[in-house]
C-alpha cells in the first residue's frame, strides 16, 4: 500500500506523527507538503493529494488542516476521490467499509494525535465491504 500525504500549515504537526505511524507501520508514503507553519492555502495540497490517488499513482491518501473539513471539501473536488473528514473510531471504520474512502481528512485542532494515529490505523486495515454499498 502506498499513502499520499499532505497538509496545511495547521496539520503538520500531526502530519509528521502519522508519517512516524506509517514507518513503524512499514507502510510506505510520499508527503506532498507543507513542511513548516508558515500560513499557505489547504486546496492546495488538497489537490495534490487528491490528483495522485485519482491517477492510481497512491493507493489512498491522508490530509491534514485544523479540522479536516477544509481538505475534505477541496479534495472531493477532483472525480474519483472520496475523502471524509473523520474525527471518531466508528466513523472511520463505517467510512471505508460502507463509503470506500480512499482519503482520509484530519484535523489537528479537533483530534488528539493518540486518537489519529487510531483513526489512521482503523482506515487503512478496514476493508470495503461491498456488496449493497457497491451500488
Amino acid at each position: 500500500m502506498r499513502i499520499a500525504l499532505g497538509a496545511d500549515h495547521a496539520g503538520v504537526a500531526l502530519k509528521d506523527r502519522l508519517k512516524r505511524q506509517l514507518d513503524e507501520r512499514g507502510i510506505s508514503y510520499t508527503d506532498f507538503g507543507t513542511h513548516t507553519t508558515e500560513s499557505v492555502d489547504y486546496p492546495d495540497y488538497a489537490a495534490k493529494v487528491a490528483h495522485e490517488v485519482a491517477a492510481g499513482a497512491y493507493d489512498r491518501g491522508v490530509l491534514v488542516c485544523g479540522t479536516g473539513i477544509g481538505m475534505a471539501i477541496a479534495a472531493n473536488k477532483v472525480s474519483g476521490v472520496r475523502a471524509a473528514p473523520v474525527v471518531d473510531l466508528m466513523s472511520a471504520a463505517l467510512s471505508r467499509e460502507h463509503n470506500d474512502v480512499n482519503v482520509l481528512a484530519l484535523g489537528a485542532r479537533v483530534t488528539t494525535p493518540e486518537v489519529a494515529t487510531r483513526l489512521l490505523d482503523i482506515f487503512l486495515d478496514t476493508p470495503f465491504s461491498g456488496g449493497r454499498h457497491q451500488r
